[in-house]
């Protein structure tokens, strides 16, 4: 087998002009970052597995949309007619050149290099490897719940996803990586401008991605210069081919860590709270039967599901009768892979005690997420202690609940009252 150099190479892109005008037609002119979409994606998903199971766009230089399960999984297993060398859409194309390896491997990455790649990873996220952080999350948790200070019942309100839900997989991943604690407030605002900030002018993305670069290459050389045990140090230390990673390497698969283990569990967090406080009989059933909640938490991924993935089309290829062109890009909404009656039973229902439950939450096809053990134990540990900790709740103001835009779903804002 032929090896592939390790090295990212400059490349250059293509852009395309923005629309920003709101979706005037999901099947023919749908955008994932209009506002109205996330809030109201899986009635959107409901109407087109109806009407237009494969909805395409022309925006971003033309984007398509399948929503039935058999359909992303499909695109996601076809490594010869998609490519995964931008896995985030945007007006921007980088060139052919930059792949087999990506600017964040392995999930940039293409056979054959993205084997090399996972297998790099893989070992460092298996159970045995997330049991001893067990303890240090239950601690955050409640270092979290005890910052809201004095709890009047009936009276007061918090914020679970900005007081709760987006600081623990921050908290836990920059530890396991080795960076400052102080920069939790850093990390989310690179993952706001990586996942949200698409349609924002070309050079404003390059100048947020430079930053982020530029810090990543800070931490990198401080690793180099005072190494230690964690997941960075373990990557200084990896080799593939024999010779070790690049610097571009390293610094992509951290930048990887960094946003997919963040804003995709945050935001997992943060959907579970929000059905929680509205269904207070499956709330009470996982405070009284506490060994429903891992069959809960699976539900729970099934049902809010928060990540949707892309691919870009490698040639013109017909999918179904729908007319790809090389360089469409295809989004993989998982999403609405898991509401799919053809798929599950009772798919618009989140049934906690479910027993047949083969979601697709962490993907499908070569990138199934690689940090799935990390982001489950997240999730069961933080709505764990929220149920201890508050044994009713529910939402202040529904209609004050905002949403994230692009490509992972989940509330930004999430008023509830203790009660």
């Amino acid at each position: 087998m032929t090896e592939v150099a390790d090295t990212p190479t400059e490349t250059p892109m293509v852009e395309f002009e923005p629309n920003n005008e709101p979706a005037s037609d999901w099947a023919t002119d749908f955008d994932h970052v209009d506002p109205r979409y996330n809030p109201n994606a899986p009635a959107i998903w409901d109407e087109l597995r109806e009407t237009c199971p494969v909805a395409h766009s022309d925006r971003y230089g033309g984007t398509w949309l399948p929503v039935k399960h058999a359909d992303v999984r499909r695109i996601a297993y076809d490594t010869e007619n998609f490519t995964s060398r931008q896995v985030i859409v945007s007006n921007v194309r980088l060139d052919h050149d930059s792949s087999p390896v990506g600017g964040a491997p392995p999930i940039t990455s293409d056979p054959p290099f993205h084997q090399h790649a996972r297998k790099i990873l893989l070992p460092l996220f298996r159970p045995d490897k997330m049991d001893p952080w067990e303890s240090k999350v239950h601690e955050l948790c409640n270092n979290r719940l005890d910052a809201m200070g004095e709890i009047t019942p009936g009276e007061t309100v918090i914020d679970a996803a900005k007081q709760y839900a987006q600081h623990v997989p921050v908290s836990v991943i920059s530890r396991m990586l080795g960076f400052p604690p102080a920069d939790d407030d850093l990390f989310r605002y690179f993952v706001h401008n990586v996942l949200e900030g698409i349609q924002r002018p070309i050079e404003e993305r390059q100048a947020a991605g430079e930053e982020l670069d530029a810090y990543l290459d800070q931490q990198v050389q401080d690793h180099i210069d005072n190494p230690r045990d964690d997941l960075t140090g373990t990557l200084l230390k990896s080799q593939i081919f024999g010779q070790p990673l690049s610097r571009e390497h390293v610094r992509g698969s951290i930048a990887l860590l960094l946003i997919a283990g963040i804003d995709t569990t945050w935001s997992a967090i943060g959907s579970s709270l929000w059905h929680l406080a509205q269904n207070p009989d499956d709330r009470h059933r996982m405070q009284n039967e506490p060994e429903l909640i891992p069959a809960a938490i699976e539900e729970m991924l099934r049902a809010y599901a928060p990540v949707t993935m892309a691919r870009l089309v490698k040639q013109d290829f017909d999918f179904n009768g729908c007319p790809m062109k090389a360089e469409d890009f295809v989004l993989l909404p998982f999403p609405a892979a898991n509401r799919d009656p053809e798929m599950f039973e009772r798919a618009d229902e989140v049934i906690i005690d479910r027993e047949v439950n083969r979601h697709s939450a962490f993907g499908l096809g070569i990138h199934r997420c690689l940090g799935s053990n990390l982001a489950r134990m997240e999730l069961r540990i933080a709505v764990e202690e929220f149920l201890k900790r508050f044994r009713d709740f529910e939402l202040a103001d529904p209609d004050a609940v905002t949403w994230s835009t692009g490509q992972i779903r989940g509330p930004r804002t999430l008023p509830i009252r203790i009660i």
